[in-house]
């Protein structure tokens, strides 16, 4: 009786799996290194868009790791060593040679305090990310940090966008920032986190057009754009923490009903 053939891999069906999401976030990397030699050049409208698809990068490869069933550990700290480098490092160092080299020491020593809050900021995500899934992991503690690395950016993306409205003194408002975007990477402020969303099957079409319409004009109106969805971000803030402390209320409200049911059987 002859015996079944078996088939022979040279690389599991798991390990093929990994490979997609980890080549994805090495290309991110490679992108955010290259945004420092970008402005190294002084080609800073490059750099800025070098950190905007590593960005986008950043938020793919773990949806098709997840969709795919690809995720793993070497994944998971790869993606944290990458954020730091692309949204941490790469972001401090061209705002370093834009603008913080003027105030000497002191400018180095914004970009040192940026980074180390970035570093701060992922230690403590992959720490609450092995907790048990819960409510809040529909809220990030602090801001994430790709929107920490955009959002440091907004001055330089601000003299880019050739808004007159307010004249601004970019060696104040650049330590400004960076002091101010450091607080929140490491704070426990809630903000929104969009891993988790559901949306509704009647609002898929206009949730499409909307993403089709915001990249639309992303590419026509690039830095105009991005100050405005900067500034709406930084307005979301606010409602987040209304919203979660709602949440929590109610959360907690609901469990000391439970407890006095329990009591009274």
């Amino acid at each position: 009786m002859e015996q079944p053939k078996k088939n022979f891999k040279l690389v599991s069906d798991k390990k093929t799996r990994v490979i997609l999401p980890n080549t994805l976030t090495l290309i991110g990397v490679c992108i955010g290194l290259s945004s420092i030699k970008f402005a190294l050049d002084g080609k800073y409208e490059i750099s800025i868009i070098a950190i905007i698809v590593a960005a986008l990068i950043d938020g793919l490869d773990g949806r098709i790791a997840r969709l795919i069933k690809g995720t793993s550990k070497v994944g998971k700290e790869l993606d944290s060593l990458t954020d730091v480098i692309s949204f941490g490092v790469a972001p401090a160092f061209i705002m370093y040679f834009w603008s913080l080299n003027n105030l000497g020491k002191f400018g180095w020593l914004l970009c040192l305090i940026y980074v180390v809050c970035v570093a701060l900021r992922l230690a403590r995500f992959n720490v609450n990310s092995n907790e048990e899934p819960s409510w809040r992991d529909n809220f990030f503690e602090g801001i994430p940090s790709p929107a920490g690395g955009i959002l440091i950016l907004m001055p330089l993306i601000y003299s880019l966008s050739e808004f007159n409205i307010i004249k601004v003194n970019f060696n104040l408002l650049v330590p400004i920032f960076f002091v101010t975007i450091s607080f929140l990477l490491i704070s426990k402020i809630p903000t929104y986190s969009l891993k988790k969303i559901v949306v509704p099957r009647t609002t898929t079409i206009f949730l499409l057009f909307s993403i089709v319409l915001f990249f639309v004009l992303l590419l026509i109106y690039p830095f105009k754009v991005m100050v405005l969805s900067g500034i709406a971000y930084l307005l979301f803030i606010p409602i987040s923490i209304i919203h979660f402390i709602k949440l929590n209320k109610k959360i907690n409200t609901t469990n000391s009903n439970d407890e006095n049911h329990e009591d009274i059987l």
